[in-house]
This record gives C-alpha cells, structure tokens and sequence, in this order.
C-alpha cells in the first residue's frame, strides 16, 4: 500500500520509460485513470487499458517512443503531495519549459491540463509536471 498512488504512478511511468519497457502496469483508480487519459491525449503514452488482474483493476499504460528510440517523457515531477498542497488560482497557473511541457490540474471540474484550465478560468491544485 502506497502513501501516495500518484506518485507512484509516476515513478512507475518514468522508471519504464527509462529502461525502455513497451509497457507497465499499475493499480488502477479514477484518479491513476484520468491522469493516463490526460497524458494520452497530450501525446506522452501510446494508449492505456484497464485490465482485470487476479481479481483487481490494473492500467495498462503503452509507453510512445521516437523514431530513433528516443523518450518521448523527459521528466515526471509530482508537484502537490499528501503532506504539502500546492494551489494556483487562475492567474498564477504555471507554465511549464514556457509552455513545451503540460501541468495537469485538479480543478472542481475535474483533472485538466493548465492550458484547459487557464481557458476555462479556473485554478486548483497543481497534481503533476510532465515534459
């Protein structure tokens, strides 16, 4: 049992990208679930399934590579942990590598990018970086 799901997602993620695995699986949850759904859509991971293993939910995350094998994630960093929360309000959503990276963000309309959250005017807590 992890204290924090998210970032073990994360280091799941970034732990397979970095030894080249097709694939990794983690335990899935809504939460785990939105986060692959965004980064799908951003262009970060191939595709994603939720499986059924031994009984229990599992994502199946399909990592994406470049032509010449190259990482198409270059850093995964959990921003806001159990223990210290971190919120920007409309105007002061970050903008990450000035724009190159995504920032996803628990709005009370859900998880989105900043980018989606900046045009819908509206803040929350900043989950994670990718770039």
């Amino acid at each position: 049992m992890s204290t924090d799901p998210i970032a073990d997602l994360l280091t799941r993620i970034r732990n397979a990208n970095t030894a080249g695995k097709e694939k990794v699986e983690i335990p899935s949850s809504k939460m785990k679930t939105a986060i692959v759904e965004l980064m799908k859509r951003e262009g970060y991971i191939r595709n994603y399934r939720v499986v059924e293993e031994n009984g229990k939910p599992v994502i199946r995350v399909y990592l994406k590579y470049g032509p010449k094998g190259e990482r198409i994630i270059t850093k995964l960093h959990r921003v806001s942990r159990p223990s210290v929360r971190r919120y920007a309000g409309k105007d002061k959503l970050p903008r990450v590598i000035g724009g190159l990276g995504v920032s996803i963000i628990s709005t009370p309309r859900g998880l989105m990018t900043d980018r989606e959250a900046r045009k819908q005017g509206i803040g929350g807590e900043i989950v994670c970086n990718i770039w």
